[in-house]
């Protein structure tokens, strides 16, 4: 076929991200290429041809590597000038094949198949050997990125945020451990699916009526078939293999891309000038504005967010082609295709993101700054308002969180700190402290006062929380049973 430069190509995955990211593509390609949907196609067909040979006794070593071997030598140029006679890509694929295998095998090719028979069977294949070579490693490889940035990070105090606004102290590490949590779930259910993904050798309907005129036991002909593809049968077939093992699967990529999607999104706004607690690396030679010379950008994050845009929507095609009328329609013959352009997407921002990881840095001081809570027009120390309310309600004030409240709008009205202004209600003041001298928090009161200046000593379980969580993923993300 004629070779064209890889700029006249239409799809920005083809040259714009296959020459940023070769790596990636060269680990795609044996998967989700056209090459690899004609190569896995004569695979299934090959595999067919043992089956056949197999359950008659017939199958000799010698055989088995002359038919490897002519199914090697079909060309996806040999398929694709045949179809462009026959009108039908695995009718082709059969033409082809039978002028390259041994002639005593030529009448088994194809020999009690339909279409979907191959292309079902071949596409979990492809699917779940993308999965375990590709997305798996991928994936494993973020979350030990995150692992480590989380173990890295577990003490660090910084501002826990809801609403965009200031909540109560946690640590970086602590934030970041939500996403390997989140995401090392993720990783375990796509290792499961993957690992259930079926194929079937059951004929144009489903209930084996060709191949039940070739063997009394047609099932064991489609385990034999099914297991030189590491395969399994479908538990009941139309001419399609059930929908929801495919469906599950690339259901909960689309889960996992939205976790990636959200880490993207709260590093990208923990960027931010009024925010700065993060910083992704910048190169001596990057620019980050055509006309700012002193712009950063955090564009890495920003990618990944335009990656799940792109992608995300993609799903309801996968939804879509669940549906198929009777024993079976076309109506997912082009659609499907699009799966390879999604997996792609998807792996982009797995990429992507590790890259993200490996490269940002924490702004101690700034987050140090961000956690007195010294600007925004906030009560500085105002997030120490919580357990000045816990405390007090322990000591047996029933409107505790009344009094508290009261407090934090007096330090409001009057530009004081939180501290300062609790340091007026000596009556509140002296209970809290005698509760904080209670858990050997402080021995005075000036030393409870203290403790409201130190929102750092005010953040619960995060530490441990953030380790715990590390550990258990870490080990997770380093065992697989695929």
């Amino acid at each position: 076929m004629e070779a064209r430069t890889i700029f006249r190509n239409i799809s920005p995955l083809d040259h714009r991200y296959a020459l940023s990211e070769q790596e990636l593509f060269e680990a795609l390609v044996p998967w989700i290429s056209e090459e690899a949907v004609i190569a896995s196609c004569v695979k299934a067909e090959i595999a067919l041809i043992a089956a056949h040979l197999s359950l008659r006794g017939a199958l000799s070593p010698e055989l088995k590597a002359a038919l490897e071997k002519a199914g090697a030598e079909v060309s996806c140029a040999e398929v694709y000038a045949a179809e462009a006679k026959t009108k039908h890509n695995i009718r082709a694929l059969v033409q082809v094949l039978k002028r390259k295998v041994p002639r005593e095998t030529v009448a088994l090719v194809h020999l009690g198949a339909t279409s979907a028979d191959i292309l079902d069977t071949a596409l979990s294949y492809r699917m779940q050997g993308l999965t375990r070579q590709v997305i798996l490693p991928r994936l494993r490889n973020l979350e030990l990125c995150l692992c480590t940035l989380v173990e890295q990070e577990a003490a660090t105090p910084q501002v826990g945020r809801t609403h965009g606004q200031h909540a109560l102290p946690i640590t970086l590490g602590f934030a970041l451990a939500e996403y390997v949590s989140r995401l090392g779930k993720s990783i375990g259910e796509i290792e499961r699916r993957a690992q259930d993904l079926k194929g079937k050798l059951a004929g144009a309907v489903g209930a084996y009526n060709a191949t039940a005129l070739i063997t009394p036991d047609p099932q064991a002909l489609e385990r034999l078939y099914l297991q030189e593809l590491g395969l399994e049968a479908s538990e009941h077939s139309t001419q399609l293999v059930e929908p929801e093992y495919l469906l599950r699967l690339l259901l909960e990529c689309n889960v996992a891309f939205g976790i990636i999607a959200n880490l993207a999104d709260d590093l990208r706004n923990l960027q931010r000038s009024e925010i700065g607690e993060l910083r992704e690396h910048f190169s001596a030679d990057q620019v980050g504005s055509s006309t700012m010379p002193q712009k950063r950008n955090p564009w890495n994050a920003e990618h990944v967010k335009s990656l799940w845009k792109a992608f995300m929507p993609r799903v309801m095609s996968f939804f879509m082609d669940q549906i198929s009328e009777h024993q079976r329609d076309l109506t997912n013959s082009a659609s499907q295709r699009f799966i390879a352009d999604y997996v792609c997407g998807f792996c982009l921002g797995l990429t992507r993101m590790s890259s993200i990881l490996q490269n940002i840095e924490a702004d101690r001081e700034r987050l140090a700054y961000n956690l007195k809570g010294e600007q925004g027009g906030g009560i500085p120390g105002g997030i120490m308002a919580e357990p000045a309310y816990i405390l007090l309600s322990e000591t047996g004030v029933s409107d505790a969180h009344e009094v508290i409240r009261q407090i934090t709008l007096r330090a409001e009205q009057e530009r004081l700190t939180f501290a300062q202004a609790l340091a007026r209600e000596e009556p509140v003041l002296e209970r809290i402290a005698g509760k904080l001298k209670e858990l050997g928090l402080a021995s005075s009161t000036a030393e409870a006062l203290a403790f409201f200046e130190k929102p750092q000593n005010y953040c619960g379980l995060a530490v441990e929380k953030a380790q715990a969580l590390a550990r258990k993923y870490r080990l997770l993300a380093t065992q697989t049973d695929l």
